[in-house]
């Protein structure tokens, strides 16, 4: 992740400190592989960035995938790569159905640790942003099969477990790699959306700072350096919706996850969670979840 001296009025340490820093895996290997399903799992998933690989893979349905300022209706078969550092997130579409692996590999699965030929040639010019290749590979695209064919090989070996598995998937991911840099290109750095991509990143840290209570519009543009007009239509060209929906859904989420995980009051979450107000928070919640929480934490 890149040094940011100051964003606004938020400092660097704050910053650094409120990205995905959850190990999804052993140091001795790696790689991890998540099967989820929007909305079951989550009915949104904000956005966020890792100090890691991570491959969206869809296996049924469709949902929405943004990674950092394009969105996407992701369809069954859709490969997404997300970069080390860059911003992703996902939410249903509709009342659609999305399942999905989140592959997720630390960047020394890739022998980005390694001085060689390899590291030196491909993987840190990409993580220097010097390369780019196509974030979403969808069928009927060059190398659609043979991509997906290695993903799929992975998975069968990561399910069966035979001994030497890890250097098959090892290998099988940096075969995808291999035919994803043959499709790469010099990447022409473009400021203007560094710079948003940096204040969006001082956004979501905020909010996470301070979800649990009050958030005003002019609080969150402040740290932007925006108007708050102009912060209003910049959030919403950056994800799609106007922030106040946008942290209606984030703390409903932290709710949703609270419920599941904790033995707190409904009463209690919904003030963790920055809802004042327990009927309006009842009321939102069974809007998205269509259900109460209470049926909620009972399912």
């Amino acid at each position: 992740m890149k040094n940011v001296e100051k964003l606004g009025n938020m400092d660097k340490t704050r910053y650094d400190s409120y990205y995905e820093t959850k190990k999804h895996s052993d140091i001795m290997y790696a790689y991890t592989v998540y099967p989820c399903t929007i909305p079951q799992d989550f009915s949104f998933v904000p956005l966020h960035w890792q100090d890691s690989f991570e491959i969206i893979y869809v296996k049924k349905g469709t949902g929405y995938i943004q990674i950092d300022l394009s969105t996407f209706q992701a369809e069954s078969g859709d490969i997404f790569v997300v970069l080390p550092g860059h911003l992703h997130g996902l939410r249903k579409f509709e009342d659609s159905r999305m399942e999905y692996e989140n592959i997720i590999f630390d960047k020394s699965f890739l022998g980005n640790d390694v001085v060689d030929a390899c590291s030196q040639k491909y993987l840190q010019p990409l993580l220097e942003e010097k390369l780019y290749f196509p974030v979403r590979i969808r069928r009927g695209q060059k190398m659609y099969e043979k991509l997906s064919g290695f993903l799929d090989s992975a998975d069968v070996l990561s399910d069966q477990k035979p001994w030497g598995y890890e250097l098959g998937v090892k290998g099988y991911i940096q075969l995808f790699f291999s035919q994803l840099f043959a499709m790469s290109r010099e990447k022409k750095h473009h400021g203007l959306e560094n710079k948003s991509m940096e204040k969006m990143k001082s956004v979501i840290s905020y909010m996470e700072e301070n979800y649990d209570g009050k958030i005003t519009v002019e609080d969150v543009a402040a740290e932007c350096g925006y108007s708050t007009s102009h912060f209003m239509r910049w959030f919403k060209e950056m994800t799609g919706t106007g922030f106040g929906n946008y942290l209606i859904e984030f703390r409903l989420g932290k709710a949703a996850h609270a419920l599941r995980t904790t033995e707190a009051t409904v009463l209690e979450i919904a003030e963790q969670s920055g809802f004042g107000n327990l009927s309006n928070f009842n009321r939102l919640f069974k809007k998205k979840y269509k259900m109460t929480p209470g049926m909620f934490r009972k399912r």
